[in-house]
């Protein structure tokens, strides 16, 4: 029933009622369904998408690639649970190419963020390297478009 989950995953806001309906199953199946989803954790939880650049909480997100050493018998894993443990981090992807962990941290400022990675994360055992990136502007997040593309009316000017 993979169409359960996908009308889920665009709004979990619905109700079991109306997930039947999109669905075409009966309300009972559907709210059987949702429960053993939920107990074998296909569903881990639900949450909002806060668009937080409308709000009056600042809040800066960076993009953390880190590269590791991996460790004799455990490979990246027990590096990857230090990591993503902290409360600032709020993904932690293990990835292939040219580094290891795509962390996702969020903080109230660039000095926060910084800190972060120089007394918490670089002095990690088996962490080699980190670069980080400074997430400028969200136009997608979650499956749900932010904004649209800003239009600029100024007239141009031709030389």
């Amino acid at each position: 029933m993979k169409e359960i989950l996908d009308i889920l995953e665009k709004n979990a806001k619905l109700t079991v009622a109306e997930v039947a309906v999109l669905t075409g199953l009966d309300e009972k199946d559907v709210s059987t369904a949702i429960a053993e989803y939920e107990q074998d954790s296909v569903i881990l939880g639900y949450k909002a998408i806060i668009n937080w650049d409308k709000t009056d909480t600042d809040l800066i997100t960076a993009i953390i690639e880190v590269k590791l050493v991996p460790q004799r018998d455990k490979g990246f894993d027990s590096i990857a649970e230090r990591i993503y443990k902290y409360p600032q981090v709020k993904a932690c992807w293990l990835m292939s190419g040219s580094y290891d962990l795509s962390v996702m941290i969020e903080g109230k400022h660039i000095k926060e963020v910084a800190m972060f990675v120089s007394e918490k994360l670089a002095v990690i055992d088996g962490v080699f390297s980190t670069a980080t990136h400074f997430v400028l502007k969200k136009y997608k997040d979650g499956n749900i478009i932010f904004e649209g593309i800003e239009k600029d009316d100024r007239e141009a000017i031709v030389l």
